[in-house]
């Protein structure tokens, strides 16, 4: 195909400026391409000739896009998207657009495809020029997909993650299809085929989720590992993994150019054989789209080699380094041979803005609130100040029971089991989703708590629950839960930037290493505390530590209410005072934190010296409130302070807060904080990570000092274990006394 500047084109649509190539005219054209092929109906019929047509024209369209976008910045990723450009134009061609991708490398082939339906125009884009200036700019278009992005429906950056958001939005709009690219780069990761499995189990009548596996036979930088397998090999996999239909369309099938290897790129076919060749992936696709909606666990997979169509092949094709410029020979050459005339942008335009009813920015599901049942008042039980023991995880079961029993989307997820972290009363109320019913263990096909053994698939389904919209509860051992925080974290950043009000993603994480002696240093690793210290900068992260059984509710019932935001509540499993009453832990969600014992020194001279200790956690106040004991025989005050909430203790600018969608910028202003803090030392105490005291430290000008975790040995009790790290009534007396002078 030879091509043309625009100079010598005068009838190019206003949204073309920016196209440097035209091309001149396709053969067939007039036969075949005279008449949009999607009709009122939103979808192309794939048995029209016309229809597989249109389609190579759109995935054309699609190539020279991401080649041109990407080159504009010599920077971005064009090889995986372009291998599979005929499956995608395929699914818009038939009406599919709530369109998820595991490859957060085929971004810029996205934001193409947003182009061309119009749904950028919400954000400015109306031309490919405006398209190039934006990609990789700050308040544009994200080098990685983004919630941020009119019509797109989930981020994509880490590989395995993709399927947790297909499935989520699967199960809750059950009359939708939502496919999903993979790369088979991705394909080895175990959490993909994993968590497809047990969530299969689990909802095998859920199947509007399709994998579109993208088998070009590289990853990024090399050969996948993959790539030896045969067809039959692949086909065999995944019906070993449990899927009925599996759709192989391979190029090698149609190529006329003898190309050699397993995988051909379909580009170099005649114009005869390409139209074959997009006419098999429309029909495979139209075929694993029904099988996928008519209950049949399906994979569609398009084999063809990475780069088809752009400036390289193979794994060269992954990534343009800053010699890929736009006046590069080789951008050049491959964007002059993709490129098309005018008359084809128009037509292609056409075809993606009446594809699936409209723009994807107006019609997928995450363009769209999620409807949620009212919750009402929850039945919170408040227990005596100094009476009986009370287990925290115990109280917030009760409601979170409630919770699901109002709501019935609502999901808990637990990889350890409920039971374990003394919270048998949710699966009580709400029910082990497994296919054997058995009372004495509270299974039931039709229940709302989900445990798989994989945090990463517990984390995964709750975090794609919240993002498209439902309520959840992702349960699980503070020692655990790292494997689970990547998509944990993916979500919340997404939530931090989308264009509507989710849920917040609410975790419990329980049986924290102070209640882990026996088990030993397996089962003690608080470190993931500095995980989520870390995130509070981002100003939607708000980590909650409850003394008690009564501040855990109330901290739930908050969190609840709360939008676009990740809530980690850390508590014990064990039996612990009541310290804290429902309107002492509502201000110090307001606050940051309580007075739990105000500063009472024996000596009436003026002076007295008081020590403040900054606590977060439950278990860790038992030695504190006896080193106050202490301290004050020794004539030396002592107020402890419960930090709740430490996220209000920051100063302002400290946290992107201002940045996020539904923006929370309540902190403590100096006053309060000094009315908290203030006295002649300071001794920040936690079980877990320091860094989580680090909003206290910053603004406290007193003498100060920190108690926190070091590392996990087998023990015998609590005590023992906080001995082991230094965390005694007599380690924080010593340095008390040593602070105060």
């Amino acid at each position: 195909m030879t091509a043309t500047t625009p100079k010598e084109t005068l009838a190019a649509p206003n949204f073309c400026e920016g196209i440097q190539y035209f091309g001149e005219a396709i053969p067939g054209f007039e036969k075949y391409g005279g008449t949009s092929a999607i009709g009122s109906g939103g979808s192309a019929n794939p048995g029209d000739p016309a229809a597989a047509f249109q389609t190579l024209l759109a995935a054309d369209a699609l190539r020279y896009l991401t080649l041109q976008v990407t080159g504009s910045k010599a920077s971005g990723h064009p090889g995986g998207f372009a291998s599979q450009a005929e499956a995608y134009a395929a699914l818009v061609m038939l009406g599919y657009k709530n369109i998820i991708t595991e490859v957060g490398h085929h971004a810029p082939g996205f934001y193409s495809a947003m182009f061309l339906d119009r749904s950028l125009e919400d954000m400015g884009i109306y031309t490919v020029q405006q398209l190039r200036d934006r990609f990789r700019e700050k308040h544009g278009l994200l080098g990685h997909l983004s919630g941020y992005i009119p019509g797109i429906l989930a981020p994509a950056g880490p590989l395995g993650q993709g399927q947790h958001f297909a499935m989520s939005a699967a199960l809750l709009h059950k009359d939708k299809l939502f496919p999903f690219t993979i790369g088979d780069g991705g394909l080895g990761e175990p959490y993909i085929i994993s968590s497809i499995a047990h969530f299969h189990t689990a909802f095998p009548g859920v199947t509007n989720f399709l994998p579109v596996l993208v088998w070009n036979g590289y990853s990024q930088e090399h050969h996948s590992m993959v790539s030896l397998k045969t067809n039959e090999q692949m086909m065999a996999y995944w019906h070993g993994n449990g899927f009925e239909q599996v759709v192989l369309v391979d190029a090698k099938d149609f190529d006329d150019a003898n190309q050699t290897g397993d995988y051909v790129d379909s580009t170099a076919f005649s114009f005869e054989q390409r139209l074959a060749f997009t006419k098999g992936v429309l029909i495979g696709m139209d075929e694993a789209a029904r099988s996928a909606l008519s209950g049949k666990l399906t994979v569609f997979i398009i084999k063809q080699l990475k780069g088809a169509g752009v400036h390289a092949r193979g794994a060269k094709s992954h990534n343009l380094y800053p010699k890929d410029t736009l006046d590069a020979p080789h951008i050049v050459s491959a964007l002059k041979e993709r490129a098309l005339p005018p008359e084809v942008w128009q037509l292609v335009r056409t075809n993606c803005e009446r594809a699936g009813g409209g723009p994807a920015a107006k019609t997928v599901v995450t363009e769209f609130e999620y409807e949620l049942p009212e919750l009402g008042e929850l039945p919170l039980e408040e227990y005596p100040v100094g009476g009986e023991p009370k287990v925290s995880t115990t109280a917030m079961g009760r409601l979170v029971g409630k919770v699901g029993q109002i709501d019935r989307n609502f999901l808990v997820t637990n990889a350890d089991g409920n039971e374990a972290s003394g919270i048998a009363n949710i699966n009580s109320a709400l029910k082990i989703i497994h296919p054997t019913t058995d009372d004495l263990y509270n299974q039931a096909p039709k229940g709302q708590v989900y445990e798989p053994l994989s945090e990463d698939a517990c984390a995964g389904l709750a975090a794609g629950l919240s993002l498209m919209g439902a309520r959840t509860l992702w349960c699980s051992y503070e020692s655990f839960a790292i494997n689970g925080l990547p998509i944990w974290q993916t979500v919340t950043q997404a939530m931090a930037e989308l264009r509507r009000r989710t849920p917040s993603t609410i975790t419990l994480f329980t049986a924290g290493a102070l209640e882990q002696g026996r088990n030993g240093w397996t089962h003690q690793r608080p470190e993931i505390e500095a995980y989520f210290a870390s995130l509070m900068r981002n100003g939607n992260v708000f980590p909650l530590f409850p003394p008690d059984a009564n501040s855990i509710q109330v901290c739930y019932d908050w969190a609840l209410t709360t939008k676009n935001k990740g809530i980690v509540i850390t508590a014990s499993k064990s039996p612990l005072p009541i310290r804290t009453t429902f309107e002492q832990t509502s201000q110090a969600l307001r606050d940051g934190a309580i007075v739990l014992h105000p500063s009472q020194s024996p000596r009436s001279s003026g002076d007295s010296k008081t020590v403040v200790f900054a606590v977060i956690g439950d278990m860790t106040l038992i030695p504190v409130f006896e080193a106050a004991a202490l301290l004050e025989k020794e004539g030396i005050g002592a107020r402890i302070v419960s930090v709740i909430n430490p996220r209000r203790l920051y100063r302002p600018h400290d946290t992107a807060w201002d940045t996020c969608s539904e923006p929370d910028g309540d902190f403590v202003d100096d006053a309060k904080f000094a009315e908290l803090f203030d006295g002649d030392a300071l001794i920040g105490v936690t079980g877990g990570a320091a860094g989580m005291l680090e909003p206290i430290m910053l603004r406290s000008t007193s003498k100060r000092d920190t108690f926190a975790w070091r590392r996990g040995e087998t023990t015998a009790s609590a005590g023992e274990l906080m001995a082991f790290n230094g965390l005694t009534a007599q380690a924080l007396v010593k340095r008390g006394i040593e602070l105060v002078g």
